[in-house]
């Protein structure tokens, strides 16, 4: 098995959660861990053997208080942390310093990667199907793992950024009732409303994102399904948290500039002329868009737009904000 690709650069410029007593049953065969690694005191590393994936990949832990004495029945409610674009798990205890947040010591917190640009999606690839089934390997795989294994409970609340904002609204919309709470930053809400923005972003880092869900013009009923926007229903009953920047300088925005993305000139020439990231602006516009939606439905929706970019540290931030309604799914 090779193990799957995980790269942090350039991504800030091109990539772009539990209900108490639900319980969960895989569809198949639980996947298991071929590896398990201490980094710390509370941090805890698997190696996936994941065929979903067609390889290995890693998950974190965040350890509650406890967890290394557990026995067969003892389960925690657990927060899931869904990677962006690179697919990078350890942004959310690197970046996001989800460790030094007291309010999670009793909660497990659970941190897969994906693979480069996955999109938490399971790919369309050309109408043959098969890996990358991102979607599955953390449905199918990940979640009954750390369920059967490592103390994760049937109390779940779920967040991701960038992409994984995407995946976690899109997951907790198709399975009403498996996350309490949804959590989302700074991520490709509405896809379809920008397809050249996405597909540019794969094409920059060399992924082939047709592959993903296929042409939107062709393919628009593949794209269709996979947008949050379109599965709203399913959050009708589920705090939802949204926030994005708006493209604009913020406070929390250094000299980096964004990388300038070949493919998304149409947008730089169409968001206003104080823009400085195109990739934050379609964010933004989309949280807009799904906010309205939601709001229409009766969803329990809290929607943030603020001045800030795509390469800033907003995530951070945003996370804070977002945890006290997190914790009330975890603490019903």
């Amino acid at each position: 098995m090779t193990r799957i690709p995980k790269r942090r650069a350039v991504l800030a410029g091109a990539a772009l959660i539990a209900a108490g007593g639900t319980s969960w049953v895989a569809g198949g065969s639980v996947a298991r861990a071929a590896g398990e690694r201490r980094v710390d005191e509370r941090l805890v590393e698997l190696t996936v053997d994941s065929a979903a994936l067609g390889g290995t990949s890693p998950v974190a832990l965040l350890t509650p208080r406890g967890w290394e004495r557990r026995g067969p029945g003892d389960r925690w409610p657990t927060l899931y942390l869904l990677a962006g674009g690179d697919g990078d798990h350890t942004t959310w205890t690197r970046m996001f310093e989800v460790q030094e947040l007291a309010e999670l010591r009793d909660v497990l917190v659970v941190m897969p990667a994906m693979p480069l640009f996955g999109f938490w999606t399971d790919w369309w690839n050309h109408g043959e199907g098969g890996v990358p089934r991102v979607r599955t390997y953390f449905l199918e795989e990940v979640l009954p793992l750390v369920e059967r294994d490592y103390g994760a409970g049937p109390v779940r609340a779920v967040a991701g950024e960038s992409q994984g904002g995407f995946g976690a609204l899109g997951m907790a919309a198709r399975r009403p009732g498996l996350f309490g709470a949804v959590a989302a930053f700074s991520a490709p809400f509405h896809p379809i409303q920008h397809p050249e923005m996405w597909l540019s972003g794969a094409a920059f880092l060399g992924v082939d994102g047709y592959a993903i869900w296929g042409d939107p013009w062709q393919q628009w009923d593949v794209w269709l399904d996979w947008d949050p926007y379109y599965r709203a229903e399913g959050l009708r009953n589920t705090p939802v948290y949204l926030s994005s920047g708006d493209g604009t300088p913020g406070p929390l925005d250094g000299d980096e500039e964004e990388v300038h993305i070949p493919g998304t000139e149409k947008w730089i020439a169409l968001f206003p002329d104080d823009v400085v990231s195109v990739t934050e602006a379609a964010c933004g516009a989309e949280a807009r868009t799904l906010d309205r939606r939601l709001r229409a439905l009766g969803a329990p929706v809290t929607t943030r737009i603020f001045p800030g970019t795509h390469t800033g540290s907003y995530g951070h931030r945003e996370l804070r904000r977002a945890l006290p309604m997190l914790l009330r799914a975890l603490r019903p």
